[in-house]
């Protein structure tokens, strides 16, 4: 059994469960991003959220590592289940970070040999003891060098990160911008932003980009806030800014989770509206494995399966 895809036009009430999912959808593309779980309950919760999000029919979906590739083997796990389980298409997560070349080729050779052909590859955050990343010394030195690796290994579709905002590590940038187009230039398709909240600060970017010579599609990076002290964290880390209507739209929310989801989902689907104004067509999803606000953002925006009751819906197993 399988899902229907969009242009099947699978009839309802032929017995088949893939009825039961083609969507109607307007001309946009979607991704989900994941983490693997590290406990029983988390894995639920994650194959829970993976459920309700599969009748939308993502174009992909990805897994990611943890800091410093602490969650490389779960990250595997993950993306194999997805695979054989599943009629989603996997994107794995790949970073340099604590591992050399030969140990990295040899995990994108494992991908190749079970059908995944999607590669998202990242220079990867430090592990926790170090505070600026530091190649492994038979290492692939960072993301460009990554690409290339993966490039010459098998055609694998290659998504890389992109910011916005500029990278913490950056010097500047024009420095980052550079960056990204080393990685474009050594064979990746796509690039995925880092979150933002601020459409013009991605329009401003994706007009830099172009006038870079950076052809290739440059993907928002869409997170639906669960926590807002804990995207406050985030976004330290990851150079990102918060705005302060955004702060002032969650103050004194941090006992009242029912609003706080409200509030996030109107947030999110407004800001995917104003993208959508300006012509972007593809989005991609930061879910924390949490599927709701996900699904209700997907669902203002016009995508949604023809019966989009989770109950109604199981994983379909491939034939």
């Amino acid at each position: 059994m399988r899902i229907a895809t969009a242009n099947e036009g699978a009839k309802p009430g032929n017995g088949d469960a893939s009825s039961a999912v083609t969507p109607i959808r307007p001309a946009i593309a979607i991704s989900f991003e994941f983490f693997p779980p590290h406990t029983t309950k988390m894995e639920q919760v994650l194959w829970q959220s993976i459920e309700r999000l599969a009748p939308l029919l993502p174009r992909f979906v990805s897994v990611t590592y943890g800091a410093g590739g602490s969650t490389r083997e779960r990250t595997h796990i993950t993306v194999k289940r997805i695979l054989n389980e599943t009629n989603l298409t996997p994107a794995a997560h790949l970073t340099c970070v604590a591992a050399s070349r030969t140990e990295v080729d040899a995990v994108v050779r494992n991908y190749q040999a079970i059908g995944v052909r999607h590669i998202v590859a990242l220079r990867g955050d430090p592990p926790e003891q170090q505070q600026r990343f530091q190649p492994h010394p038979d290492g692939y030195a960072n993301a460009a060098a990554l690409v290339a690796g993966v490039r010459q290994i098998g055609d694998f579709e290659i998504s890389v990160a992109a910011f916005p905002e500029v990278h913490p590590d950056a010097h500047s940038a024009e420095a980052d911008l550079d960056n990204l187009k080393r990685k474009i230039d050594a064979g990746a398709s796509r690039a995925i932003t880092q979150f933002f909240f601020d459409v013009e600060i991605y329009l401003r970017f994706v007009e830099r980009a172009r006038a870079a010579g950076i052809g290739v599609p440059i993907v928002p990076g869409i997170l639906p806030v669960t926590n807002f002290a804990r995207l406050k964290q985030f976004a330290r880390v990851c150079g990102a800014s918060v705005p302060n209507w955004l702060a002032r739209l969650f103050e004194g929310l941090d006992g009242d989770p029912e609003t706080r989801q409200l509030v996030a989902a109107t947030v999110a689907a407004e800001q995917c509206m104003r993208l959508k104004e300006q012509g972007v067509n593809e989005f991609h999803f930061y879910t924390l494995n949490r599927a709701a606000l996900t699904q209700a953002i997907c669902h203002i925006l016009g995508i949604r399966p023809a019966l989009p009751t989770p109950n109604d819906y199981h994983l379909a197993t491939k034939e």
